[in-house]
């Protein structure tokens, strides 16, 4: 056992100008490293080389990257380089297992001190082992980012075929009709605008925009629950062609309604489409940076935003035929059960990774 000073130099980086950083590369360009990762690329490098970078302020302070290469590090990134012979892969994945954010001081503002990091122990296996473990975790991480890409491009797929199908749904060039979300609905309406009386034995999940998640109204643990008392005093009608959509807090979070007995918060709104609408047609259409921006435009600038159902009912949408919308929905529905087996395969990876973690580092 060792202290992380006494193996390694931890030195944070150098201060660089927000106007001197930009946020695309180009040539000449070398990728500038801050607290929480890459900020973007600048002129000059203050290294070369490979070394993990720890986060020393800010709210994700103690996350820990890996820079490789010419790279710029800035004065909120603590530059991690062994004294000893250590492979660097197994540093990084080590000073991950440390959870170094726990170290962090200060509410506002957190920040890691390299006088604290330098007072750490570590326990360095010999470079055998460490090359081993390094190899090991290296396989399982490479697995899940490729899970990850999958899925993002299986996303991109669907987009892709939504916009030769119906082109861009804001500027219409193939000039579908358009009509109101109203028009397109037979109701559309948010839930309790108040606390209801909770029960911990009922039998109803209270649910605001929080436990609408990926197409799925997700209950967990810490969901209130009402009585059927307080449900049948508050019953609101949800058709089974309903989407409910987060209009407080945080914006355009999502699900589909089926059925679930469930009360609505004040936070959940409710669009009963008619049977002429395919909902999963709207869902994608709603997923788009262009109703994400309507939101935001049309949301209060409290400190928690909030969206009016008007403007929710004003939200005007293209309308191609339903045989259309029903030929894009079976697309879709086929790549989502795509994107389930990835899912399914990235979260067991992820699994691996987090024992193969606590068998090597404790």
């Amino acid at each position: 056992m060792a202290k992380l000073g006494e193996v390694c130099l931890l030195k944070a980086g150098k201060f660089v100008s927000a106007n001197d950083i930009s946020p695309e590369y180009n040539k000449g360009l070398y990728p500038c490293f801050g607290g929480n990762g890459i900020r973007g690329y600048v002129a000059d490098y203050t290294h070369d080389g490979e070394f993990p970078l720890i986060g020393r302020q800010g709210a994700l302070c103690g996350n820990v990257n890996l820079a490789s290469g010419k790279f710029h590090a800035t004065e909120h990134a603590v530059v991690v380089q062994p004294k000893i012979e250590m492979n660097v892969h197994w540093l990084y994945y080590a000073l991950n297992a440390m959870n170094l954010g726990q170290y962090a001081t200060g509410a506002a503002q957190p920040g890691l001190a390299v006088s604290k990091l330098e007072t750490l122990s570590i326990e360095i296996p010999n470079i055998s082992e460490q090359n081993k473990i390094a190899q090991t975790l290296y396989k399982v991480e490479q697995l899940v980012n490729f899970r990850k890409q999958q899925l993002a491009k299986l996303d991109e797929l669907v987009k892709a075929r939504f916009v030769e199908m119906f082109g861009d749904p804001v500027r219409n060039e193939k000039g579908w009709n358009t009509y109101a979300l109203a028009e397109m609905c037979d109701g559309i309406g948010d839930g309790l605008h108040g606390t209801p009386e909770y029960d911990e034995n009922g039998e109803y999940p209270f649910i605001n925009g929080n436990n609408l998640i990926d197409g799925v109204i997700q209950i967990n643990a810490s969901t209130k629950k009402v009585n059927k008392k307080t449900y049948e005093k508050h019953y609101i009608k949800i058709s089974q062609n309903a989407i409910l959509l987060s209009i407080n807090g945080t914006l355009g979070k999502i699900a589909f309604y089926n059925g679930e007995q469930v009360m609505l918060g004040k936070s959940a709104c409710y669009c009963n489409l008619k049977d002429e609408v395919n909902r999963i047609f709207v869902y994608k259409i709603m997923k788009t940076d262009a109703f994400a921006g309507y939101l935001e435009d049309n949301s209060t600038k409290s400190t928690i935003k909030n969206v009016g159902l008007k403007a929710i009912r004003e939200y005007r949408l293209i309308a191609p035929p339903l045989s259309l919308q029903n030929q894009f929905a079976v697309f879709a529905e086929y790549v989502d059960q795509q994107k389930q087996t990835v899912q399914q395969s990235l979260e067991k990876l992820e699994l691996m990774k987090k024992a193969l973690m606590q068998e090597y580092f404790g």
